[in-house]
């Protein structure tokens, strides 16, 4: 969710990700106390010599289109983060290690474009044996039927859990 949108069709995701980004604020604002980790897994725009840190500035800059998903979504210091240089957000990433160190089981995933990064990063969580929540009100696409389509894949493919994430519980 943290992306500054500066590519064709931005302000379509955008018009799509501020609803996913509220939702998915409230959801961290319910589970974080609760013990759950927030990770960011971000995209290192071929910048190799960046930061975390550097990503949330530039596209939460004023002038950026993202800067109003920065602003709803700013991580916070006991959050993690993982820069990723392609879709999934386990190709070459150390979030496997990441989410071992934790003791992760399921996952609950989140953001934008679901069917791009989202989708390619639950495929390969699904790969690795987590359990996964992609709550449909947390994410977003470009156009309403590649959501739509993407969900059904996600639940039919990957037996992903895709309630609306008011019915998060942790048992």
């Amino acid at each position: 969710m943290i992306n500054a949108l500066d590519f064709p069709r931005g302000d379509k995701l955008l018009a799509a990700a501020l609803p996913a980004a509220r939702n998915i604020a409230r959801l961290k604002k319910r589970l974080k106390p609760r013990g759950v980790p927030a990770i960011y897994v971000n995209d290192n725009y071929g910048q190799w010599r960046s930061d975390f840190k550097q990503v949330v500035a530039e596209c939460g800059a004023a002038g950026s289109l993202g800067a109003p998903l920065v602003k709803l979504l700013h991580p916070e210091d006991d959050d993690f983060f993982v820069l990723k240089p392609e879709r999934s957000g386990f190709r070459d990433t150390p979030l496997r290690m990441l989410l071992g160190k934790l003791g992760a089981k399921k996952l609950i995933l989140t953001g934008v474009a679901l069917d791009v990064c989202v989708f390619a990063t639950a495929t390969d969580a699904d790969m690795h044996g987590f359990e996964l929540r992609v709550p449909s009100d947390c994410v977003a696409s470009e156009t309403q039927g590649r959501r739509t389509a993407s969900l059904k894949l996600l639940r039919d493919a990957l037996q992903a859990d895709t309630r609306p994430s008011r019915s998060i519980t942790l048992r």
